[in-house]
């Protein structure tokens, strides 16, 4: 008898354990999740993040007073000495479209090696990192303009994120 009481007692106790409540932390709401899913790159050199950030988080209350119905978007311009970005809004503050555009960022591994195995002997002497989003395509482009030299000669060449030359 004892032992039965012992376990109602025990589990009376285990019982009231699992009746706490657990608090989930704020969860943010974004307009601009499309951009930012599409953005979302662990790899993106730092300048590439400083900039996309500054317009995911950028204030569109004061600037969409100017609004004008017959416009459908304004752009805002937002730069750094190694790139720019030129980002178009809707009057609630949701991104349409981006034109990206960097200089001298570290290049993505699979461009880099892409690169050398069809160039062995030359290197890169600059390059030029595009992004052109638009939120209906729900599309994101990426494009790298590299200048590579081998000796005297210099040459272009274009190539996607993933290394595959256009």
């Amino acid at each position: 008898m004892e032992k039965i009481l012992f376990g109602l007692f025990i589990f009376g106790l285990t019982a009231q354990v699992n009746s706490q409540t657990i608090e989930l932390p704020n969860t943010l709401i974004s307009v601009n999740y499309k951009y930012l899913d599409a953005t979302d790159s662990d790899n993106a050199p730092k300048e590439v993040k400083r900039l996309e950030d500054e317009i995911l988080n950028y204030n569109h209350k004061e600037i969409s007073k100017l609004y004008n119905d017959t416009d459908k978007v304004y752009e805002v311009s937002f730069s750094v000495p190694k790139g720019k970005i030129v980002a178009a809004y809707d009057k609630n503050g949701k991104i349409i479209r981006t034109n990206e555009k960097y200089y001298n960022v570290r290049l993505p591994l699979e461009v880099a090696q892409a690169i050398s195995k069809r160039f062995p002997n030359w290197g890169i002497i600059e390059d030029v990192y595009l992004i052109k989003y638009h939120c209906d395509k729900d599309s994101l482009k990426q494009e790298y303009k590299v200048k590579i030299k081998n000796n005297t000669e210099i040459i272009k060449v274009r190539t996607d994120e993933k290394g595959i030359f256009l």
